[in-house]
This record gives C-alpha cells, structure tokens and sequence, in this order.
C-alpha cells in the first residue's frame, strides 16, 4: 500500500499518534467531515489585505463546519466549508517538507509530532507560488492538530509582522461517515443532534472547543 501525505512525512511518529490523527490521515480517495468551529480575523488594513490574498473566510463563532478531504497521488485536496463559506487548500510533500497552496500564498512546513500532537513548523513561503518571501515573516504562524476527549481538534492562528493577528481559528472534526447512521435511525432531530456521534450543534459540541489555551510548547 502506497504511504499516504501524512505518513511519508512523519514516517515511524505517524502511527504513534492518537486513532483520531490516524484515521484522519491514513484514508484515501474521498472522505468527508463535520464538526464546529470558531475564527477570528484581524481588523487593521494590512491584516486585511492578507486574509484577502489567502482567501480567508470571515469571522465567525461555533459555526459548522464540512472539511472534504481527496487523496491522490500527487498530494491533497481540502475542500473546507466554515459557516457556508468555502476555504480550499492543496496539500503535497517535496524534499521532506508539506506544502500547502491556499489562495495566492505557497506556504513550506516541516512536520514534527510530541506528546501525541502534530505541529506544523513554517520553513518557507512563497507568494503565488513563485515571488520567494522572508520566512521571517510567518514565524508566528502556529499549526497545530491533537486529539481531546478522543474527537480529532485543530487550530490555527496566523500573526504577522506590521499587519498583527491575521487569522484564528479552531475546531473539531468527526468522519461524517461515524455520524449519519445515528442521526438516520432516530425520528426526533433534536434527539438526533443530541446523541453521542451525532450531527453536532451548539447544545451537544464537545467541551471546550475554544477553552483554554490551545497551543503548547513542544519542547
């Protein structure tokens, strides 16, 4: 079986990770998820102009969310839907680094994981995929993917030099495939809703999606 995106580039750390990291990034082909989310964006001029240039979707709270993942050879394919609005991103691996293209910006990571977190390190940048950029730039662009209470968690935030906080944004994430069963074998909606596995909503989210802090050291 050919390795997928996520496994070449952690190779033995890969199936260390919790079953929700796994199973997110061992499928292939096609798959879908949906969960919540909440993002913030910075309101200067400058911060702005850079959300626009990224396609950033706007601000929104506990909103939910559909991320369509397709598997392919040559990398990923994330088709992400916060709130009714679309953010999509191209995901591959060269010279042991993930590359992600979203809206005009390229964007070089290298990958590590710790105490059963993924965390994504910005080593370069590229702007329309051609014009390199200062990777001094996104230093204090902070990724980072983790499992709590056994649902697959994300966040991202996104802060840089003169423009300030760019983006914020953070969630969670179950296979859709795990919920629509559930929510097809009751008659009641709202009891649907409510059930464990189920569709989530405000009332039946898991705890603290945007509680306490996120990111920690991985040191």
């Amino acid at each position: 079986m050919t390795p997928t995106l996520y496994q070449t580039l952690l190779g033995a750390a890969f199936f260390r990770l919790p079953d929700s990291l796994r199973a997110m990034h061992s499928a292939g082909g096609h798959t879908r998820y949906v969960g919540r989310v909440s993002l913030t964006r910075g309101r200067g001029l400058l911060s702005r102009l850079c959300g626009r240039v990224a396609g950033l979707p706007k601000a929104m709270d506990d909103a939910p969310a559909t991320v369509e993942i397709d598997c392919g050879p040559n990398g990923e394919v994330w088709r992400r839907d916060f709130g009714g609005r679309p953010m999509q991103s191209r995901l591959w691996h060269h010279d042991g680094q993930l590359r992600e293209r979203l809206g005009g910006v390229q964007l070089h990571f290298l990958l590590h994981t710790h105490d059963g977190t993924i965390y994504w390190n910005v080593v370069g940048a590229r702007l329309f995929g051609v014009l390199p950029m200062p990777v001094a730039l996104f230093r204090r662009v902070r990724c980072e993917e983790r499992e709590i209470e056994g649902i697959y968690r994300f966040q991202v935030e996104a802060r840089m030099p003169l423009a300030g906080s760019v983006v914020r944004y953070s969630g969670w994430l179950r296979p859709e495939a795990d919920i629509a069963p559930l929510a097809a074998d009751m008659d009641d909606p709202d009891a649907a809703a409510s059930a464990p596995g189920a569709t989530p909503t405000r009332s039946s989210r898991p705890s603290s999606i945007m509680g306490g802090p996120f990111f920690r050291s991985a040191t």
